[in-house]
């Protein structure tokens, strides 16, 4: 069989190709978009060149089919932090759906940068690495990479992360209130600087012992919780069933509904009271949900405080 004759693909120096960034690549691309096109995966139709933003220049603002407007930064060398400002600021001032970043060299922060923009951001942000390609005496010829962009699964990292935020954005705002609301029913609480978990609390006089709030989407609880740290389930047990042997007293000082759960198998022994009402009410109705909790734990409070005081923590050791 006769040896085929095939060629080898060499690499070209970009500036031998194209000697000024702005000159010389920019103005090639701007006719020739549908070879970022194919890379991008955009349909691509016309640019604009050194478009001002501010007191700034965009080297293109193309558009898409649909009239979405993108954002083309060019840097025939290593990737800086400069050009990704200009990225950035370049898309926020024109308001733009997509930003393509053309590098001839994608350093690996910046890499992940752009991939936290696409989880983190409404806009699409692409990096995508050029290099200039020729086959033994031919013309050179282009070859754009795509490095990163958005997909499916970016967009649902980014929908996580912004529920999220959300989510700790409502109870830091829900918090705030009930430690608020909560100083004119008991005192309990009236230090704590409200913070955006599932749960704030504060010490119930007895070492690992806590008074807690929890709040859910749809309920919350005031509740001792009894954890006095790793490799003390034994002791945690020991306390909660001292407690447990006034239960029907407690109960009955407190006047409702009260959850004895010793959590067998597991570190920590709770006595808890929940409700109806969580951060994902109308905001309108938390304070009433508030008071009723706070009240709760007030009333929790009065129920255990003398059995606390005779916990015997000496027959814990």
């Amino acid at each position: 069989m006769n040896d085929l004759n095939i060629g080898r693909l060499e690499r070209v120096p970009l500036r031998e190709v194209w000697k000024h960034e702005a000159h010389d690549f920019t103005h090639w691309l701007q006719s020739n978009l549908d070879v970022l096109s194919d890379a991008v995966d955009l349909n691509l139709i016309s640019a604009e060149r050194e478009k001002a933003a501010g007191s700034f220049s965009i080297d293109l603002v193309a558009e898409e089919e649909n009239g979405s407007t993108v954002i083309i930064e060019n840097q025939l060398e290593k990737s800086n932090h400069d050009h990704l400002g200009k990225l950035i600021t370049y898309l926020s001032a024109i308001a733009a759906k997509a930003a393509v970043w053309i590098v001839s060299d994608p350093r690996p922060e910046h890499v992940a940068a752009v991939a936290w923009l696409n989880e983190s951001s409404s806009a699409d942000f692409y990096m995508v690495k050029v290099e200039a390609v020729r086959i033994g005496t031919s013309p050179a010829a282009p070859l754009f990479t795509l490095i990163v962009g958005p997909s499916e699964a970016t967009e649902e990292v980014g929908q996580t992360k912004k529920e999220i935020a959300e989510r700790y954005g409502i109870r830091k705002r829900w918090w705030t209130l009930l430690v608020q609301r909560s100083k004119t029913i008991t005192k309990l609480h009236a230090h704590i600087t409200p913070g955006e978990y599932s749960w704030i609390g504060t010490s119930a006089g007895v070492r690992g012992l806590n008074f807690n709030y929890v709040v859910a989407q749809d309920d919350c609880s005031s509740e001792l919780y009894i954890d006095r740290g790793k490799g003390a389930e034994t002791e945690n047990m020991a306390i909660y069933d001292q407690l447990e042997m006034h239960k029907s007293q407690i109960d009955q000082t407190f006047g409702g509904v009260l959850s004895w759960q010793r959590l067998e198998g597991k570190r920590a022994c709770r006595i808890r009271y929940t409700q109806p009402g969580g951060y994902r009410s109308s905001e309108e109705a938390w304070p009433e949900i508030q008071d009723d909790i706070i009240t709760a734990m007030d009333k929790l409070e009065t129920a255990l405080r003398p059995y606390l005081r005779q916990i015997n923590t000496t027959a814990l050791m």
